[in-house]
């Protein structure tokens, strides 16, 4: 588990894990592009059927008030906005006949649309 939630309102880190799948994609990708200068970025925003969607993305930007966590050299940022409703989210990346794609699996959902796309 992580470590106990630091009593200053100035945290540092996120409470996001991410699996080694989904580390060695994602490092795999932006090597394939010959990015270092990039980031993994997970938000939520506004919409989709359930209220909320994920954002999953590569991002260069540094954002006012970006927790980061280090997963083997593949940083990963949560804006301050988005942390409370990722809180203890797991990523990962699955590649079976079915499917193919990162997931995001989050305990701070309470229920989802039929497509998977949204949350509430």
């Amino acid at each position: 588990m992580t470590t106990a939630q630091e009593s200053s309102t100035e945290a540092t880190t996120h409470g996001v894990e991410l699996s080694e799948a989904a580390a060695v994609k994602a490092k795999a990708l932006l090597d394939q592009e010959g990015r270092d200068d990039m980031h993994l970025r997970i938000a939520v925003q506004p919409g989709g059927c359930a209220g909320l969607r994920y954002q999953l993305f590569f991002d260069e930007r540094t954002l006012d008030g970006d927790l980061f966590r280090d997963f083997d050299g593949l940083k990963v940022a949560v804006d301050r906005m988005s942390a409370p409703y990722v809180q203890g989210a797991v990523i990962d990346f699955v590649d079976t006949i079915e499917k193919q794609g990162f997931t995001i699996e989050n305990p701070n959902a309470g229920g989802s649309c039929a497509c998977g796309d949204s949350f509430h």
